[in-house]
């Protein structure tokens, strides 16, 4: 496909759009989770670019500062901080963190020391008023130090055309994910990872919506003519757990190898935001609206997490799923412990087979996970034959 064929060229397009936006004036924010808010960065006229930390590459020297049993996604990033691998950190005038567990809590106070470094700090008891009130103070804190920091204003009109622009992209993703609930489906796993990652370092964040309808409409082309990514009797996998990007694919190189379809992908780093929109006829306070919005991502950090198994339900209906997998990266102990709910779910109450996967980005237990993936893939089928 051609549009998929263009990932490949996006990095180093993004790259000289930065080091252009730089020469012109124009700040550039470094984010690593999908709780921290874009749009105050957009309403100041900067740059929000995702940051590198799904490669293996970087983190031997991570190791030099951090534990060796640390979760792969912190020492990643970090590792490229310190080694100034990563373009969109170097680039960035500040990193914007997130209190989401004490593992990046800890390594954002290392990062401190030689980038500037704003931390949002995450209350993780959303059903608890006290919880939105922080989190709006939170976002209203960052908002101020954005404007001092910048030497900016943000208006409620700036807030909400960006509210606005990220509604549409969102929407767009959601309609392009979405394509994924024909059967056969239409985008393979390994392609719905490059696309995510494609558009996370996407710096013109107006042309993204354009670019995914693009997309959206040369798959509907391509099926019109026959095209599948995969066949009718493929068993259809949902993965679930932690994120996954360009450098950490191997559970769905592996799926996909063993003749599986990965149809969607409920991490932060897929389906878990896309249905979050915000009202924009509402006419509260912007801020307020963003932490109404954001306090609802149902990441295993939340406690409890119920939107996480409801959102899983939904997905397994929607997608026509035969089997979950739920990755979970070494030392990630909030989805490790969340896995024994996730397990109950999949189990007890839709009736599927369930796989649980703790590994980090190391290639060397690749063909152990592949011995363990082909004998569930062989369970989806047993199941599938007496369906």
């Amino acid at each position: 496909m051609g549009f998929l064929a263009s990932l490949e060229d996006f990095s180093a397009k993004n790259i000289e759009a930065l080091l252009e936006a730089r020469e012109k004036g124009i700040p550039v924010v470094g984010i690593y989770c999908t709780y921290g808010p874009v749009e105050p960065i957009l309403a100041a006229g900067a740059i929000p670019v995702g940051v590198c930390g799904t490669s293996q590459d970087p983190i031997p020297a991570a190791e030099r500062h951090l534990p060796r049993n640390l979760c792969p996604l912190i020492k990643s990033s970090y590792g490229f901080a310190i080694t100034d691998t990563c373009p969109f950190f170097h680039i960035s005038c500040l990193i914007l963190g997130e209190t989401t567990c004490d593992g990046k809590k800890k390594m954002f106070e290392l990062m401190a020391t030689f980038k500037d470094v704003y931390v949002l700090q995450l209350p993780q008891m959303p059903s608890r008023e006290t919880s939105l009130e922080l989190y709006y103070q939170e976002i209203v804190k960052f908002k101020e130090y954005l404007e001092n920091r910048l030497g900016v204003k943000i208006t409620p009109d700036k807030l909400k055309q960006a509210i606005s622009l990220v509604n549409r992209y969102h929407r767009a993703l959601k309609e392009l994910y979405d394509l994924n609930k024909n059967r056969p489906p239409l985008l393979k796993g390994t392609e719905l990872v490059k696309i995510g990652d494609g558009l996370g370092h996407y710096v013109k964040w107006k042309e993204r919506v354009g670019l995914l309808e693009a997309l959206v409409e040369e798959v509907r082309d391509l099926a019109h003519q026959g095209y599948r990514a995969h066949s009718s009797s493929s068993p259809r996998i949902l993965l679930t757990g932690t994120p996954v990007g360009s450098g950490c694919t191997k559970v769905v190189e592996l799926v996909e190898e063993c003749g599986g379809a990965v149809v969607a992908m409920e991490n932060c780093s897929g389906y878990k935001t896309v249905g979050l929109f915000i009202e924009e006829e509402d006419e509260r306070d912007p801020l307020w609206l963003l932490a109404e919005k954001y306090i609802k991502i149902p990441c295993s950090v939340m406690s409890p997490n119920r939107g996480r198994l409801e959102l899983l339900a939904e997905m397994v209906k929607e997608f026509q799923v035969e089997g979950v997998i739920d990755l979970t990266w070494q030392a990630c102990h909030t989805y490790n412990i969340e896995a024994f709910l996730v397990e109950q779910l999949v189990k007890d109450r839709l009736g599927l087979p369930y796989l649980h996967l703790e590994t980090d980005y190391s290639p060397m237990d690749r063909e152990n996970l592949r011995v363990r993936i082909e004998a569930f893939l062989e369970m989806v089928r047993a199941r599938q034959a007496l369906v």
